[in-house]
């Protein structure tokens, strides 16, 4: 007994929520509950009047923006219009028939007038914003292409310009329906603070960024030296910069640090000297040397013939005669600068070799005095061979007696 009435108890209770959602649900498309009855009958020929009328709206709506499309289409070749700005047309054409079959639905749903004429506005400010950043792009490219400015300036302006964009394209679509933009901004700008101060080396590092882009020191392509760091830029961030070594490794360096250190820029010029230092021998012509040394520079292709190249006597140290040997090359040959460097000290020490002109080596030369000039010195007998001669005699002695 007492099982049946827990299951009549389990199967009312579901029921009565059954009966809940029955009448939410009847409430939630509209209807009203009079005398307690639910009017499903009426209620569902209304529902269908209107989805005929979205649907008679959605076919109008689509059709004019069909015949848009056709005409814009069609007129393209007689209006001159590129295919940029085509495309720019065909989307606010999509946007406008987007927004009105919204409005449309909206007006069919027993939506409050109000709140239908804040929507309209609301994608009016919408549409404009998005205009303004599909056409910004375009716009500041062309202007810092006017004052020569480098592309990672350009970045960096789309990227602040699109940021205000979306915040004012949000502030005013928000406004439409009533908020506080005010208050809005103002807590923002109280969180922006307290963001500030928690991330500030990450702020430091955005301004830093800002810096080295708008300084211009080194763009993306240069080969720079930044902390014993050697390498082609290849990414100039708002928070970090990026440099390839010649091993093929990205090192990722902080733009803060990269304000504070000394940068070389190894390309900022049409052409740049190295140097490399060769050695002959004190008996060898430094004329020859010299000669030789030059020629090889004047074979080899990566190295510029003006300006002239050098080959100079830097030192006379111990073991020969030391040339300093300088060179120009094109910045586009930084990058392959340890190759080269091997293979001119390789092709001039084969040259050298050709020449009869001897690379010396750390040596140590021993010199002997001549007996007809410094005579000899008899050196006495060590201590030991004339005790062993006493000791012999005494034998001797002793044998004899």
């Amino acid at each position: 007994m007492d099982k049946i009435m827990a299951i009549t108890s389990i199967t009312e209770f579901f029921q009565e929520i059954a009966r809940d959602l029955h009448t939410s649900l009847y409430l939630a498309i509209g209807g009203s509950i009079e005398e307690g009855t639910l009017d499903w009958s009426s209620k569902s020929v209304e529902l269908v009047s209107t989805g005929i009328k979205i649907l008679i709206l959605l076919a109008i709506s689509g059709f004019l923006y069909w015949l848009a499309i056709y005409v814009l289409k069609k007129s393209k070749a007689r209006i001159r219009l590129n295919e940029r700005w085509a495309k720019i047309a065909r989307s606010i054409l999509r946007y406008v028939w987007a927004v009105t079959s919204v409005i449309a639905i909206m007006s069919q749903l027993n939506f409050e007038p109000d709140t239908i004429k804040a929507t309209a506005k609301a994608s009016t400010w919408a549409g404009i914003y998005y205009v303004l950043w599909t056409s910004s792009g375009q716009i500041i490219h062309k202007i810092l292409q006017h004052y020569g400015l480098n592309a990672s300036i350009e970045q960096l302006l789309k990227n602040i310009l699109s940021v205000l964009l979306l915040v004012l394209g949000l502030a005013s679509v928000m406004a439409q329906f009533g908020f506080d933009i005010v208050s809005l901004v103002a807590g923002l700008g109280i969180a922006g603070l307290a963001v500030g101060f928690a991330a500030q080396s990450t702020l430091a590092n955005f301004i830093a960024g800002i810096t080295i882009l708008l300084e211009q020191s080194f763009q993306v392509g240069d080969w720079v030296n930044i902390n014993d760091n050697e390498g082609r830029v290849v990414v100039i961030a708002l928070r970090t910069t990026h440099i390839l070594t010649r091993d093929n490794i990205t090192v990722i360096i902080p733009n803060s640090n990269v304000a504070s250190s000394v940068v070389t820029n190894l390309t900022s010029k049409n052409f740049i000297r190295f140097d490399i230092q060769m050695r002959i021998a004190f008996e060898d012509d430094i004329d020859k040397a010299r000669e030789e040394i030059l020629q090889v520079l004047s074979d080899s292709e990566a190295v510029l013939n003006r300006p002239e190249s050098s080959a100079t006597v830097a030192e006379i140290g111990e073991y020969g005669v030391y040339f300093i040997v300088r060179f120009w090359v094109k910045p586009a040959a930084v990058a392959r600068m340890p190759k080269i460097k091997e293979d001119l000290r390789e092709n001039i020490k084969r040259a050298f070799d050709a020449a009869d002109i001897s690379t010396p080596y750390p040596h140590m030369r021993l010199l002997m005095p001549r007996e007809d000039v410094y005579p000899i010195v008899t050196k006495p007998k060590p201590l030991a061979t004339t005790a062993q001669t006493v000791s012999e005699s005494l034998a001797l002695n002793k044998d004899q007696h």
